[in-house]
């Protein structure tokens, strides 16, 4: 069988599971609504992973294949010279590659499992088919945009995923938290993506092609050919327009706000769209982008600024939030962050790589505080939990799994990734000293907010209500059973990643994850030369797990060994504690700043509507009544009078009369009517 060319049917299937659950799914039991929906998913995965390793059994350089469907815009002709208008021509087409190949396997597996444990997770909530519905547009929407072989069909995919975002975060529309939340996401990520579609056009008006293989193909010529070079005006305005995009879908300083927000939409929803999927959306456009990048020095320190100053600046905040989902929101945040800080120094394949591992550990630890939320009837805050490992044994460790590999401890998957990430910062020709502190801070503030987290869900004495604690109990198995695939995940899935110091003492294991997005950067690849010594890499490799180790130990001794100081502590650092707590108040800063001034602006517009606006149309009506009067006192005078002197006449215009309803549906009725009347005279003649 051969699955390249099946991969169409990969974005499809879950498109017509959401076609036929949205259409009739509330006349479904719900055992066929679940069959439907995970069962496209499921189907589109085990295609996704026959094309893997077909493609790995191609020799390096074969490793892409393109299809296009059909011509989906055309417009223009002609050869792209000076003084003509390009043709625009835009293909609903994909491609498969090493980079597209690994994301479809994250997006059709992590995706499965979330269904699978939604199956348990929503089985009492209202609106199920519509929940599946949602899930199965939104795999649609992520699978077109890492499928694309066009930024226009990209995009096509990006906003789809921004749509299905504010209907998954908004499902419980009922809540006003929640129906807000869902239009913050949906505002703050069209901000963003102004910026994403400012650079999609830069591209076509320089490179004449959306096409990936075009453009990122005329820039290697061209750069050969000496037209382009590396720091050229256009290609930093290209790539800071992207990553404004990027920014905004993969929450980024200043447009991360919507992400903690976006925590009031059901547990599956934030471990689909915040863990694996959406949110690393950003982190894959800037991959692909590789090679424009790679021309825009500027553009790379941005994106390292940013991507490590978000990693800092959200971990800080999650070391004294009290919800457990937003804990993990903030550290989705900070994640995200140290996978930009890689894709600044030119390390696109160690930003795969931990996009690749954040996706297990992250979704499992979501889907580990559903279970939690579950067990305890849906609290959330964790200064009232305590003592659940015993009760819920199953969840406890599992989530231990996620916390240890997200604290990057050895031999679990974010150890890998997040010291690759460590490495190239400070090794790589554009990396800097500062950039690997940054990340290394935010590395010992992750492990101890983390395992905070942990010590106080999980240890210590019960601090539920005695109702509560008569109902904890392990989730059913659609919900454990996910825990247990994705703890594996977050345990293994970093060795196919392992750094060379490393492989070479261990069987002589090599960095085959490395290898194999190599030709994905090829043209880039120069960029990622490593000038640090292997005893330097070792070092800072054992300084992180010291660090990891100091937060655990500290996170430890205030909320085992010494539980009341934490309280003292917020007390003695109240100021500090009270920033953190707030957030910083960047959103009380936007509302000021942005969000009522743009009421204000909107009650100003308002007032001018209605004064002059609604003045003018209403004067218009008053104007038309007074004509009508006048008509009629002649119609009645006048044209009467000589009307009832013909009878014809008379009656010839009545039924003209009576259809002049003023109702536009009876005459957009008509005007259908006339024109199927000359569709028929001019088929019959």
């Amino acid at each position: 069988m051969n699955f390249f060319e099946l991969i169409w049917l990969i974005p499809f299937l879950p498109a017509m599971g959401a076609l036929i659950n949205g259409l009739c799914g509330r006349m479904f039991p719900r055992w066929i609504i679940n069959l439907i929906a995970c069962g496209v998913v499921g189907v589109a995965f085990l295609i996704s992973l026959g094309a893997f390793f077909q493609l790995i059994n191609l020799s390096p350089d074969n490793r892409v294949f393109e299809t296009n469907l059909f011509t989906w815009i055309l417009a223009g002709n002609g050869e792209l010279t000076s003084g003509q208008i390009a043709p625009f021509n835009v293909e609903w087409g994909y491609q498969l590659d090493p980079l597209s190949a690994v994301m479809i396997l994250v997006v059709t597996g992590i995706g499965f499992l979330i269904h699978l444990y939604s199956i348990g997770y929503m089985a009492h909530e209202e609106g199920y088919y519509r929940f599946f519905t949602y899930l199965n547009l939104f795999m649609f929407s992520m699978l077109t945009l890492v499928l694309a072989n066009n930024f226009v069909l990209m995009f096509v995919g990006w906003e789809g995923v921004g749509l299905c975002s504010y209907l998954l975060i908004g499902f419980y529309f009922h809540k006003k938290s929640a129906a807000d939340a869902g239009k913050k996401a949906f505002v703050v990520n069209r901000i963003g993506d102004f910026g994403f579609i400012l650079g999609i056009f830069l591209i076509f008006t320089t490179f004449g092609s959306f096409d990936f293989t075009e453009v990122f193909g005329s820039i290697d010529n061209n750069v050969k050919a000496g037209v382009f070079q590396s720091g050229d005006l256009v290609f930093t305005v290209i790539c800071l327009l992207l990553f404004v995009g990027a920014a905004g879908k993969s929450a980024q300083v200043p447009l991360y706000v919507w992400l903690p927000d976006a925590m009031e939409g059901p547990t599956p929803v934030s471990a689909l769209i915040h863990a694996a999927t959406m949110v690393t959306a950003g982190v894959y456009m800037v991959a692909r982008s590789n090679l424009l990048f790679a021309l825009s020095p500027t553009a790379l320190f941005v994106v390292a600024f940013v991507g490590a100053f978000t990693a800092i600046y959200a971990a800080s905040i999650g070391l004294v939030q009290n919800d457990i989902k937003r804990v993990l929101a903030y550290s989705t945040v900070s994640q995200l962050g140290y996978m930009f800080l890689a894709c600044g120094v030119a390390a696109f394949g160690a930003a795969v790589f931990h996009l690749m591992t954040h996706a297990f550990f992250k979704a499992l630890l979501f889907l580990g505080a559903g279970s939690v939320i579950h067990a305890v009837s849906g609290e959330q805050d964790m200064r009232k939990m305590g003592g659940l490992r015993r009760r819920i044994p199953i969840t406890f460790w599992t989530m231990m799994a996620g916390t240890i590999a997200i604290a990057g401890f050895p031999p679990f998957a974010g150890f890998f990734s997040k010291d690759e990430i460590l490495w190239k910062a400070i090794s790589s020709p554009y990396g800097h000293f500062l950039f690997w502190f940054v990340g290394i801070l935010a590395a010992g503030l992750t492990a101890f907010y983390m395992f905070r987290m942990m010590f106080l869900t999980f240890y210590g004495k019960t601090r539920t209500s005695k109702e509560i604690e008569s109902h904890i109990h392990e989730s059913p198995a659609t919900m454990t059973m996910p825990l247990v695939i994705l703890a594996i995940g977050a345990i293994g899935a970093g060795w196919i990643g392992i750094p060379h110091v490393i492989g070479q003492y261990l069987f002589h294991l090599e960095n085959y994850f490395e290898h194999f997005l190599a030709p994905v950067f090829e043209n880039s690849i120069a960029l990622q030369a490593s000038h640090g010594s292997e005893s330097l890499e070792w070092g800072l490799m054992i300084l992180s797990i010291a660090i990891a180790t100091g937060g655990l130990l500290f996170a430890r001794h205030l909320y085992i060994t010494n539980p009341t100081l934490p309280e003292k502590l917020s007390i003695q650092f109240k100021h500090t504690y009270t920033t953190l707590l707030n957030k910083y108040w960047i959103d009380e800063i936007y509302d000021l700043l942005f969000v009522n001034r743009t009421k204000g602006l909107g009650t100003k517009l308002g007032s001018f509507d209605q004064r002059i606006v609604d003045g003018l149309v209403n004067g218009s009506a008053w104007l038309t009544r007074a004509l009508a009067s006048l008509s009629g006192f002649f119609d009645h005078w006048f044209v009467d009078f000589a009307v009832r002197r013909s009878d014809l006449i008379y009656y010839l215009s009545f039924p003209l009369r009576r259809i002049q309803t003023g109702v536009i549906q009876n005459y957009m009725a008509l005007a259908i009517a006339g024109i199927l009347v000359i569709i028929g005279y001019f088929a019959i003649n």
